[in-house]
């Protein structure tokens, strides 16, 4: 008896061991929904968006929605419309949104333009 315990908690610490290898955990309040299949971090990271230039959207890991501009007026949706078919996320650039992890992205946006305009002079 005792030796079989022995093995299932040997069998245990290697299997624990094996998925730890695995890549990362992400642990969601929204466990149905995956982050989507550019996400892929290769460790720990602490941010809220994930901000792609090159086409003006921003992607809260929070609520798993884009974030994007259109005609002056910013859009948050969970799929992006058909005009962004093109664009493979996976391969754009992208800028991880340090420190901010507020509700209101228009705003950091916005003040985060100005800040670069400010430096620029």
């Amino acid at each position: 008896m005792k030796r079989i315990r022995i093995l299932i908690i040997a069998f245990l610490l290697v299997s624990m061991t094996g998925l730890e290898s695995c890549g990362p955990v992400i642990i969601s309040s929204r466990p149905s929904t995956p982050p989507p299949p550019w996400f892929y971090p290769g460790r720990a990271i602490n941010v809220r968006y994930v901000f792609f230039p090159d086409h003006m959207i921003y992607y809260d890991l929070t609520l798993r929605s884009y974030i994007y501009l259109d005609n002056g007026a910013w859009i948050t949706v969970n799929v992006l419309p058909p005009r962004f078919r093109t664009v493979n996320l996976r391969r754009a650039r992208r800028v991880r949104v340090d420190n901010y992890f507020g509700d209101n992205i228009r705003e950091y946006h916005k003040n985060r333009k100005a800040n670069i305009k400010g430096r620029r002079n």
